[in-house]
C-alpha cells in the first residue's frame, strides 16, 4: 500500500470503482487492512484515512471529534456522493455515528469487532507505562492467536504508552467511546449491515454482535471461529469471502433500485 498526503490528511487510495472507505481502531493502523486492499482494490477504490488518534487536539479527542475528521476527509478528497463504509473496533463506532449523521451517503455498512454498545478495552485496563511485558500481553489479548501480535505491533503500542501526550488522547477517546452508547439510535440506520465477528473476541464479545444484529434493522451476522477482535487480520480469507458476497449482493440490489 502506498501512503499519500493531501489537504493535511495521511491516507491510502488504491484501485478504481465503487468506494470502500475503511476505518481502523484505536490501536489500529493502515497495515490492518492489507489483505482487504489486496483482495478488493482490483474492483473497488479502497480508501483508508489515518485517524489522528494520537495527534489531534486533546479537546477534540473524542468519538464526535473523529467523526468530524472523517466528514472533513470525505469532503476534501471529494469522494463520491455514496460509498460503502467499513470499520473495526473504534473505527466501527465512528462508522456508525458517521452513518447516523450522513444517512444519504452510506449505502452499505460493515462492522467487525465494533464498539458502540460495549467493549472491554485492552482487557479492562490501559497499558502500563514502561512495562513492555504488560503491553505485549495486552496487545496479544486482542487476538485468538497471540502470535499475531508481532514485535513490530507491540513496539508501536509500547511507544505510544511512553508518550504522555499520546496516552492522554488515547484515554480521552477510549472514555468517549465507552460513554457514547448507540443502543437507542441504531434503529435509524436503514442500510444493509454486515457484522463479521470473532467467536473468541474478548473485547467486544459475541453477545455484543447479537445485540447489534437485534438493534440494526437490516443486519446479518457472520461469526469466525478461532478469531479475536480483528477478523480482517486474523482470518483474512474468510473475512474477505463474507465481505465479497455481501458487497456483490447489496451493490447489485442498489443498482437495481436506482434503475427502478
Amino acid at each position: 500500500m502506498i501512503r499519500q498526503q493531501q489537504h493535511g490528511f495521511d491516507y491510502v487510495d488504491e484501485g478504481q470503482g465503487p468506494v470502500l472507505l475503511l476505518l481502523h481502531g484505536l490501536f489500529g493502523a493502515l497495515s490492518n487492512w492489507e489483505e482487504v486492499v489486496a483482495e478488493f482494490a482490483p474492483h473497488y477504490r479502497v480508501v483508508i484515512p489515518v485517524l489522528p488518534v494520537y495527534d489531534m487536539p486533546l479537546l477534540q479527542a473524542t468519538v464526535p471529534g473523529l467523526v468530524a475528521y472523517v466528514e472533513n476527509f470525505v469532503d476534501k478528497l471529494q469522494l463520491p456522493t455514496t460509498f460503502t463504509l467499513l470499520g473495526n473496533s473504534l473505527g466501527g463506532h465512528i462508522a456508525l455515528v458517521y452513518t447516523l449523521h450522513n444517512p444519504s451517503r452510506v449505502t452499505q455498512l460493515i462492522l467487525t469487532g465494533s464498539s458502540g454498545l460495549f467493549e472491554d478495552g485492552m482487557g479492562g485496563s490501559f497499558p502500563k507505562r514502561g512495562d513492555y511485558n504488560f503491553v505485549r500481553e495486552r496487545v496479544g489479548y486482542t487476538f485468538y492467536d497471540p502470535a499475531i501480535a508481532t514485535k513490530e505491533l507491540v513496539d508501536e503500542v509500547f511507544a505510544v504508552t511512553n508518550s504522555n501526550a499520546k496516552c492522554l488522547r488515547m484515554i480521552s477517546i477510549a472514555r468517549s467511546a465507552q460513554h457514547h452508547n448507540l443502543a437507542g439510535d441504531l434503529h435509524r440506520i436503514k442500510v444493509p449491515v454486515l457484522l463479521v465477528w470473532g467467536l473468541n473476541d474478548t473485547i467486544t464479545p459475541p453477545p455484543v454482535a447479537h445485540d447489534f444484529e437485534r438493534l440494526l434493522p437490516q443486519a446479518e451476522l457472520r461469526f469466525l471461529d478461532h478469531c479475536g477482535h480483528a477478523p480482517m487480520m486474523e482470518r483474512p480469507a474468510a473475512f474477505n469471502c463474507w465481505l465479497g458476497q455481501f458487497l456483490q449482493r447489496t451493490v447489485s440490489a442498489n443498482a437495481v433500485a436506482t434503475l427502478a
